[in-house]
């Protein structure tokens, strides 16, 4: 072996020194650097050509050492389970945000609550009954009446404006979605071009799990990486993400709560319009399960399902207090078969439930024969605040129900936000920057550089003593 050659032994030396040490410089400047995976360079002794045939030369020592890549140290299994555990959080971090803002809508227990507002109508028809005619007592029996219906009216627009809001946010949740597939899309295009040509990807793989766990969060999707280093994105089996090209998505249906049961809310493919999108999880399934219609069994979406309460309820407070209103007569001792309630026969109940009775006299709060004074028809119906089948505890079943599943989704919410962050810690001890570990590496390369340079120190001393002494001894 030439003695030249110990020259470029020592150069590969140095020169891998440096390109670790440079990797060691991206790992400690971007410790902090959210998504990024540390890296670590890779390297092996380097030797003569691979020959084979009858012209195979001789392996030789003394080739020094390569970089033979730059290693990302992420594992592909933990990327998948934080991408799992995220989708999982999103469905019910929708889910439980929903049912917490509709409980909060109920005002329940509380002085501005529907409870409150029966018990104080109740009072009215109590003081009706042993009023009867009274104008003043008349006119508060209706206005709190009124004020019953008109706050019924209020919960449920109140469901009926979070369901809207709820739709537009589904909608800017496609948008993010359809942000993200195409950015994937070229960042497949270049990572692939980049590791066909031999260069280095590992950042823009970095950008490219961030997008992917974005997706899952949001749809729950599934990711496979491929031979030539691109992820196929796959929601539901199909691909959001192929290669370069990504596929968009937008939801369609209904845009008003009460027509969720003919046109339900759905994620759809762009390019296949009609064919929904199966979602295994995320964001957008939670919003679209919530904004799903009531059913029969009252297991439909969490929004639909209280305001079909609400209509029920405004529908049997009228009912009953109409069946006993009709017993009785007014004044005059001849009007009966009144009602108290009237509901509009069209449209959601809740908004269009109305107090019949503009005074005192249109009040039919006597029994047959009892004269315009007997308020006993009133006193029936203000029993029915404690009596079988009293409306007060239809709205608690209501309150109590909605209260529950609100416990219910903060509960699983709170879970899956565990194991989360549980993966994610996993994930982050397998791929974060070690600044221990960082600055034991770069002593490593530091000494492996100085002692490269002493060799070609020593080389060049060699050298000159061949080149410039050789043939002077005696002279």
């Amino acid at each position: 072996m030439s003695t030249f050659s110990g020259l470029n032994t020592a150069y590969t030396g140095l020169n891998a020194a440096r390109q670790g040490l440079a990797v060691v410089g991206q790992n400690m400047v971007n410790m902090n650097t959210e998504g990024y995976t540390r890296q670590r360079a890779v390297q092996g002794a380097a030797g003569s050509l691979a020959q084979v045939g009858p012209l195979k030369g001789q392996n030789q020592v003394g080739q020094g050492v390569v970089v033979t890549g730059f290693q990302r140290l992420g594992d592909e299994f933990l990327d998948a389970k934080v991408r799992t555990n995220t989708a999982t959080s999103g469905y019910w971090g929708v889910r439980a945000n929903a049912l917490t803002t509709l409980e909060a809508s109920l005002h329940e227990p509380g002085k501005t609550g529907l409870s409150n507002q029966l018990t104080v109508v109740w009072a009215a028809w109590s003081d009706m009954s042993m009023h009867a005619g009274d104008e003043a007592t008349g006119a508060v029996l209706i206005q709190q009446s009124t004020a019953l219906a008109t706050q019924l009216a209020v919960g449920y627009s109140a469901i009926d404006g979070q369901w809207s809001q709820l739709r537009t946010q589904t909608e800017g949740m496609a948008t993010e979605l359809n942000d993200a597939a195409k950015q994937v899309a070229g960042l497949n295009g270049l990572i692939r071009s980049t590791l066909a040509a031999g260069g280095s990807a590992n950042e823009l793989i970095d950008q490219r799990n961030t997008l992917t766990t974005t997706i899952a969060t949001l749809t729950g999707a599934s990711v496979r990486t491929l031979p030539d280093g691109t992820a196929e994105v796959l929601v539901g089996g199909n691909a959001l993400v192929s290669g370069d090209k990504s596929y968009a998505v937008a939801v369609t249906g209904t845009t008003s709560m009460t027509g969720a049961g003919a046109d339900p809310v759905k994620l759809s493919w762009v390019t296949r319009p009609g064919v929904p999108v199966t979602l295994d999880g995320g964001e957008i399934a939670g919003a679209v399960s919530t904004l799903a219609a009531a059913n029969a069994a009252g297991t439909g979406g969490a929004l639909a399902e209280a305001a079909n309460d609400f209509n029920v309820f405004a529908q049997e407070i009228a009912d009953k207090v109409n069946a006993i209103h009709r017993t009785g007569f007014l004044k005059d001792g001849a009007t009966t078969g009144l009602d108290f309630f009237a509901v509009k026969a069209t449209g959601p109940a809740a908004l269009g439930l109305s107090v019949i009775p503009t005074d005192a006299t249109e009040i039919a709060t006597a029994a047959a024969g009892a004269g315009g004074s007997d308020g006993s028809v009133a006193s029936k119906i203000a029993q029915l605040a404690s009596g079988p089948g009293s409306p007060d505890k239809s709205w608690s079943a209501i309150v109590t129900g909605i209260g529950i599943a609100t416990k219910t989704g903060l509960q699983q919410s709170k879970l899956a936000d565990l194991s989360t962050k549980a993966a994610i810690d996993n994930q982050l001890a397998n791929s974060s920057v070690d600044i221990d570990e960082e600055n034991m590496n770069m002593l490593s390369f530091q000494t492996a550089y100085q002692a490269a340079a002493r060799v070609m120190t020593s080389v060049d001393e060699m050298l000159d003593t061949l080149i410039n002494r050789t043939g002077i001894v005696g002279r």
